[in-house]
């Protein structure tokens, strides 16, 4: 199965800097998630829009947050909260929808999966900025929902190059990115290398 790279937006971004990172970063990536929850509906359509017209091709692009805004933009997936929409009924409603979940523990790993997500996001793995002061959930426990769960787990939190070998040594499907890509000075060479060491492990 190929290694997944997902790169999810910070929320620090202007419209015009989000669009100009996401298209200089789409060739080195699977998916680029819109996870902008300050923005109205109307804003991330005009920001789709916006990414459509640069290029970027809509099939790498998950919305974090809305099923139905999600569909209105004409993008591959979205991705739900752990207190979000009902995968099941999102599954049911939208089915040409790629559904992802976020997940903290095994126990909501199986829930989510029995109710029909396509993938999970768990994390944090490893310590991350943008979770400071929490513990990790560390290898150990990606390991045992990637060892109960049958569809792909994306690891997310403290993603480095340095450490992808790591998560998917552990069984991780892929990686998920935020600041490490949309925060790095040369946005484009970070992807590239994130890429590279997933493409290693390929091999």
């Amino acid at each position: 199965m190929k290694k997944e790279l997902h790169v999810i937006s910070t929320g620090q971004q202007e419209k015009a800097e989000m669009i100009k990172i996401s298209r200089s970063i789409h060739s080195y990536v699977d998916y680029i998630h819109i996870r902008e929850n300050h923005r109205s509906p109307e804003e991330i359509l005009h920001l789709i829009q916006g990414m459509k017209e640069a290029d970027i091709p809509l099939s790498k692009v998950i919305l974090n947050g809305s099923s139905s805004v999600a569909l209105a933009g004409g993008v591959s997936g979205v991705q739900l909260s752990h207190r979000g929409e009902d995968v099941l009924m999102v599954k049911k409603h939208y089915p040409m929808l790629r559904v992802g979940c976020s997940t903290h523990s095994l126990s909501e790993a199986l829930e989510k999966e029995k109710r029909g997500a396509d993938f999970l996001l768990f994390g944090h793995v490893f310590e991350s900025n943008s979770k400071p002061g929490l513990r990790p959930r560390g290898l150990h426990a990606l390991q045992e929902i990637t060892a109960y769960v049958a569809i792909p787990v994306i690891a997310i939190g403290g993603i480095a190059p340095s450490n992808v070998k790591d998560v998917l040594t552990a069984g991780a499907c892929g990686v998920a990115v935020l600041s490490g890509i949309f925060g790095a000075d040369d946005p484009s060479r970070a992807a590239l290398n994130y890429h590279k060491e997933l493409e290693v492990i390929e091999r």
